[in-house]
């Protein structure tokens, strides 16, 4: 999910990004939009979660990201994530939900006055993983200002984003129903700095059907892909520099569904609401 700085940090990089030399002439190859196979390894998973047990998320499994309920999160968006909510996120008949809704949690203590509520999953703390293959099975939450996302952040706090390097397996945005985009972000590509890499693919039943979204994760490449192809691909330059690729150090998986924001750019329906991110299972392979 693409991370906007606070306004002062954004200003910085973008002005830093003007005094850095230009993205190498290799970045349009780097780019290109592929359709190749991807497919899981032909063993059981290192790290899975099927959904099996009813009632809140595993604990052992996924933490809530709340850290930014006062102050407002990134990218201009209108939720509040909630903690330990089964309105925002529950088990349910073997799938897990995430749901955005309408409406204010006026009396909770970290309040920021969103009029929106959702909920943001994490297994930071938990698992994180270096090369890896990823796939989650989900049906996104749609409508008119809802933005659901499956991605992954580096564990580095200290780098700072994006410096610390963002894959972007699943980003779908409600006022562009049936368009998924798998994206990278980096120090040296990056929105903010206006180089970010990435591809999308459309795929007209994704707000009413279960797609298996995935992530090919090597030393030497990444493959971003649904349902065993891939429609993305970012390759290491080999130059064994952090800026263009920071992809060899440990990172963490995020499920979540935003309100406003990137998907709020034409407005929210609020009619749309309670909006629902269905997720079938999720499973790593350690490569």
């Amino acid at each position: 999910m693409i991370r906007l700085l606070a306004a002062v940090a954004a200003i910085a990089l973008a002005a830093s990004a003007q005094a850095q030399d230009a993205p190498p002439p290799s970045l349009a190859a780097r780019n290109a939009a592929v359709d190749l196979p991807i497919a899981a390894p032909a063993r059981a998973p290192d790290w899975a979660d099927e959904f099996d047990t009813p009632g809140l998320p595993d604990p052992a499994k996924w933490a809530y990201d709340t850290a930014w309920n006062k102050q407002g999160w990134f990218n201009d968006e209108k939720q509040y994530y909630a903690a330990d909510r089964p309105e925002n996120a529950r088990v349910e008949d073997g799938t897990l939900l995430i749901t955005a809704r309408h409406e204010a949690l006026t009396k909770a203590k970290d309040y920021g006055g969103q009029a929106y509520t959702s909920a943001r999953l994490l297994t930071r703390g938990h698992a994180q993983w270096t090369h890896a293959f990823v796939e989650v099975r989900a049906r996104l939450a749609c409508g008119r200002g809802v933005w659901p996302a499956i991605w992954m952040l580096g564990a580095d706090d200290r780098a700072g984003w994006p410096a610390q390097g963002e894959i972007d397996i699943m980003e779908h945005v409600g006022w562009d129903e049936g368009v998924v985009h798998g994206t990278i972000h980096t120090k040296a590509y990056n929105h903010v700095a206006g180089t970010q890499v990435g591809a999308q693919t459309r795929l007209a039943d994704a707000c009413t059907a279960f797609h298996t979204y995935q992530l090919d994760w090597t030393r030497d490449r990444l493959l971003i892909g649904v349902d065993g192809r891939a429609y993305m691909r970012f390759d290491n330059d080999g130059k064994g520099e952090a800026a263009s690729w920071p992809f060899d150090r440990p990172e963490f998986l995020i499920l979540n569904v935003a309100v406003g924001g990137w998907g709020g750019q034409q407005g929210i329906d609020d009619t749309a609401f309670p909006a629902t991110m269905a997720v079938d299972y999720v499973r790593v392979w350690e490569r």
